[in-house]
C-alpha cells in the first residue's frame, strides 16, 4: 500500500455522509418551529467578546473579566481546527504551537509551554502525557470543541502548578447541562484536503427526552491522512550542508512517515431539575501516527499507519485514551448560589513501534476531582472556593523508557473574588498547592531522593479600569508557584524523540514566576485596539540545559555520540507584548469589510551570571557513565517562540464570508547556545463559505479552506525537528457543515 492510499475498514465517513444528507430534510419535516433570523444566523456568527468563559468559576465574557483571555468559537473555530490543538489556536496573538509532525502539536502560551500550560477539557486535565514528550500527542479533538478557551498568563490560581505559564480550555458539551431547545439537534462535517489526502467526517448529538429531565450527547470523528506534501526536501539546506548530503531528487515533494489516523467518540447522559443537573459520559480517544526524521542510528525504523504496510521507515505511535467522567450542579445551597463538581478517570497508553516490534509502552492512570462553590456576595464581594484534588500512575516500559515509574498526587485549596468600585473592576485569588512525587527506586542511583513533597503558593490581583465607554486600562500581577515534574526530577537516558540524554535532578525546587502586565482597549464603531505588556521573573526557572565538556572545553558533553542535557534551575526573565486591532472598513451594498492586524513578541532570558561546573552519572544498562561539565549561567533559552506580525481581510455578503490573511514569522536570531538560529518565514491563507438557512432552524454551508499559499517552506523555531521537518506545503481543504 502506498502512502496515500487508505487501508479498507469500517466505512465511517460514509455514515457520516449519510447522515449529513438525511438530517436536513428529517428534521424540516418534524415541523418544527421556524428560528428568528438572529438564531439562525447564531449558527455561523459569533461575537467572541460576549462568549461566556467557563474556565473561571465566576461567570463573565472575554470582554468583562480582568485577566487576559481569548476565545475561539463559532464561524472562527470552524476556520481554525485543524489536525492538532496547538495549530488550532496558533494564530491568536501571543499563541503558537509545538510542532512534531501533524499529529503532534502543543499550545505555547507567551513562550511557555510543556508542563507549564495546562490543557483542559472543560476544566479537568486532559489525563495524557504530552508533557513528558515532545512527540506526545494531546488526547482532545479539535473538531468536536464548542469553544476553545486560552487563558494568557499564570492559571494557577485555578488549574493548580501545570498551569504557571497559561491554560487551554476546550469546551466540548459532551455532558449535558441542561435541555435542548429541540428534541434533537447536531451537526455534521465531512472535509477532504489535497496537501495530505485528508478524509475527515464528524457528526454530534445533542437531545432531550419529552420530559425535559433526560439530556443526551453522542460524538464521533474519524480522520485519515497520507504522508503530506512538502515544497522541498524534508531536511532543511543547513543540516544538509552540515551532515555533507547531497539529497536524492525523488525524494523531495513528500514528508515521509507523517501519516496519521485518529477516531474519537463520546457518549454522555444527564438528569436535568430545576436546580440543577447530574451526568455521566465515556469517551474515547485513538490516534496513530508517524514520527517523521525519527531513527536510530542502531537500525532502521518501521512503521506505518496501516500494519501490512513494511516498507515506510520510521516510528509509529499509538496511542488510546479511555475517559469515564461524572460532573454535577445544583444552585441555591445554604449560603452558595452554585455547587458545581467534576470527576474524570482516564486510562490511557501509549506505544511507540519500531516497524512490527514493540519499542517502548507508556501507561498512565489518572483521576481528578473539582469542587466549586460560588458563594453569595460577602461585603460586595462576589467570590468562589475551590477544591481540587488529583493522583497519577506512569509507568514506562521498554529500552528507551528514559523516566522511571512514578506516582503522584496533587491537593489543591483556592479561592477567588471580584468587587465592582465604580469604574473599577477589582479581582483578588489566593491558593495553596501540597504536591507528592515519587520514583521507583533505581538500583544504579542508591542515593536518589525517590519521594519528594511540595507546598506551592499562588496570589493574584487584577484591576479593570473603565475609563469611559470607549476604554479600559487593565492591570495584573501575580505570584505562581510550580513544583518540579517527574521527568525534570528523575529522567536519565536517551530521550529518542530529540535525540538526547536528559538527566534529572531530585533536588530541585519549586520555582516562582513573578509577573506584571498592563493592557490597554479602546473601541469605537469603526476601530477596535487591544495592546499588552508583560514581564514575568522567575527565580529558580527550571529547564533543561545544554552542557560544555570540562574534559573538552568548547565542546558540548556527549555520551555515545549523543548530547547530554541536565534538568536544572537558574533565575529568569520573560518579556513580551501583543497587540492587535480590526478596523470596520465598510458595511454597505457590497458587504462587511473587515480588517485585522495584529503581532506579538517575547524575549526569554537567564538571569544568572558566569558558569559553574556540574557533576553527573548517564544510566547504561547495568553501569553509570560520569561526567564533569560546566553549564552557563546567563544567555537565551531555547526554542523560544519567534516574533510575528499579521494580517487579514474578512468580507461577508449574505450567505457568503470570505477571508485572506498572512502571517510573517520572523527571523529567530535570539538563540541559545549550540542552537541554530531559524529564518523567517511568511504563511498566506485563504478562506470561503456559503451559507444557507433552512426551515425549523436548520443551515448547512459549503467549504474552501487553502493554508500556505505561496508553497513557501517554512520550519518552526519552536520544533525539535525544525531540521528535518518542515510545515506542509500548499493545501486545499473543501467539504460541507451542516447544522439541525
Amino acid at each position: 500500500m502506498t502512502p496515500r492510499s487508505f487501508p479498507a475498514r469500517l466505512p465511517i465517513c460514509l455514515a457520516l455522509a449519510a447522515a449529513l444528507a438525511t438530517a436536513l430534510p428529517m428534521t424540516a419535516a418534524a415541523g418544527a418551529p421556524a428560528e428568528s433570523t438572529a438564531d439562525q444566523d447564531a449558527h455561523r456568527t459569533v461575537d467572541l467578546g460576549s462568549v461566556e468563559v467557563r474556565a473561571t468559576p465566576l461567570p463573565g465574557t472575554a470582554e468583562d473579566l480582568t485577566r487576559p483571555v481569548e476565545v475561539l468559537a463559532g464561524e472562527k473555530l470552524d476556520e481554525a481546527k485543524a489536525n492538532s490543538l496547538g495549530e488550532t489556536v496558533g494564530k491568536l496573538p501571543g499563541v503558537q504551537s509545538s510542532y512534531f509532525g501533524p499529529g503532534v502539536g502543543r499550545p505555547i502560551v507567551r513562550g511557555f509551554d510543556g508542563a507549564r500550560v495546562q490543557v483542559l477539557s472543560d476544566g479537568l486535565g486532559s489525563g495524557d502525557v504530552s508533557t513528558v514528550s515532545v512527540d506526545h500527542a494531546v488526547t482532545i479533538e479539535p473538531f468536536l470543541a464548542n469553544q476553545i478557551e486560552v487563558l494568557k498568563g499564570p492559571a494557577t490560581l485555578l488549574y493548580g502548578s501545570g498551569a504557571i505559564g497559561g491554560a487551554v480550555n476546550v469546551v466540548d458539551g459532551r455532558i449535558p447541562e441542561q435541555a435542548t431547545t429541540t428534541p434533537l439537534e447536531g451537526r455534521a462535517e465531512l472535509r477532504a484536503g489535497t496537501v495530505n489526502n485528508e478524509r475527515t467526517g464528524m457528526l454530534r448529538l445533542d437531545g432531550t427526552s419529552a420530559s425535559g429531565k433526560l439530556a443526551f450527547h453522542f460524538d464521533a470523528l474519524h480522520r485519515e491522512t497520507g504522508d503530506y506534501d512538502i515544497p522541498g526536501f524534508a531536511e532543511s539546506a543547513e543540516h544538509l550542508a552540515e551532515e555533507g548530503e547531497t539529497p536524492d531528487p525523488s525524494e523531495a515533494g513528500v514528508l515521509p512517515n507523517s501519516a496519521l489516523r485518529t477516531d474519537s467518540g463520546a457518549l454522555g447522559l444527564s438528569w436535568i431539575g430545576e436546580r440543577g443537573f447530574v451526568g455521566v459520559g465515556y469517551s474515547l480517544f485513538n490516534t496513530r501516527y508517524g514520527v517523521p526524521g525519527h531513527a536510530h542510528e542502531e537500525h532502521d525504523h518501521g512503521g506505518p499507519i496501516d500494519d501490512a504496510d513494511e516498507e515506510e521507515a520510521g516510528v509509529t505511535i499509538v496511542m488510546d485514551q479511555r475517559r469515564s467522567e461524572l460532573r454535577g450542579g445544583l444552585s441555591d445551597v445554604g449560603p452558595f448560589a452554585s455547587a458545581r463538581f467534576k470527576f474524570a478517570a482516564t486510562d490511557y497508553t501509549h506505544t511507540e513501534f519500531e516497524g512490527r516490534e514493540v519499542g517502548t509502552v507508556f501507561d498512565n492512570s489518572s483521576r481528578e476531582a473539582r469542587l466549586e462553590l460560588v458563594h453569595r456576595p460577602w461585603g460586595g464581594w462576589n467570590g468562589a472556593f475551590g477544591l481540587q484534588w488529583s493522583d497519577r500512575d506512569f509507568v514506562a516500559i521498554g529500552d528507551e523508557a528514559f523516566v522511571p515509574a512514578t506516582q503522584g498526587s496533587d491537593t489543591g485549596l483556592f479561592w477567588i473574588g471580584e468587587r465592582d468600585l465604580g469604574p473599577l473592576k477589582l479581582e483578588l485569588g489566593a491558593r495553596h498547592d501540597r504536591l507528592d512525587v515519587r520514583a521507583t527506586p533505581e538500583a544504579l542511583a542508591p542515593q536518589r531522593r525517590n519521594d519528594r513533597k511540595f507546598e506551592a503558593q499562588s496570589l493574584s490581583a487584577s484591576l479593570r479600569w473603565n475609563l469611559n465607554e470607549a476604554m479600559h486600562l487593565s492591570f495584573g500581577i501575580d505570584r505562581a508557584q510550580r513544583a518540579p515534574t517527574a521527568e525534570e526530577l528523575f529522567s536519565n537516558g536517551l530521550h529518542v524523540a530529540t535525540g538526547r540524554i536528559e538527566v534529572g535532578d531530585d533536588a530541585l525546587a519549586v520555582e516562582t514566576a513573578n509577573r506584571a502586565e498592563i493592557g490597554l482597549h479602546w473601541h469605537s464603531d469603526r476601530i477596535e485596539l487591544g495592546v499588552s505588556a508583560y514581564t514575568v521573573r522567575y527565580d529558580d526557572f527550571i529547564y533543561l540545559a545544554s552542557l560544555e565538556s570540562r574534559r573538552t572545553p568548547g565542546t558540548v558533553l556527549t555520551d555515545g555520540g549523543s548530547e547530554v542535557n541536565l534538568w536544572t534551575q537558574n533565575d529568569a526573565r520573560f518579556n513580551g507584548m501583543e497587540a492587535e486591532a480590526t478596523l470596520h472598513l465598510a458595511d454597505n451594498d457590497s458587504g462587511a469589510w473587515d480588517l485585522r492586524v495584529f503581532g506579538d513578541i517575547v524575549r526569554g532570558k537567564l538571569d544568572g551570571t558566569g558558569s559553574r561546573d556540574v557533576a553527573l552519572r548517564v544510566f547504561h544498562g547495568d553501569h553509570t557513565h560520569s561526567h564533569d561539565a560546566r553549564l552557563a549561567g546567563n544567555g537565551n533559552l531555547p526554542r523560544i517562540a519567534p516574533a510575528r506580525i499579521g494580517g487579514e481581510l474578512r468580507w461577508a455578503a449574505g450567505p457568503w464570508r470570505a477571508s485572506l490573511g498572512a502571517v510573517r514569522y520572523l527571523r529567530q536570531d535570539d538563540v541559545a547556545a549550540n542552537e541554530h538560529e531559524s529564518p523567517g518565514y511568511t504563511l498566506v491563507d485563504a478562506h470561503l463559505a456559503w451559507h444557507r438557512d433552512g426551515d425549523g432552524g436548520n443551515a448547512f454551508e459549503v467549504f474552501v479552506d487553502g493554508s500556505n499559499l505561496l508553497d513557501e517552506e517554512a520550519r518552526a523555531h519552536t520544533s525539535f525537528l525544525r531540521d528535518l521537518a518542515p510545515l506542509p506545503g500548499r493545501g486545499f481543504a473543501f467539504g460541507v457543515r451542516t447544522f439541525f
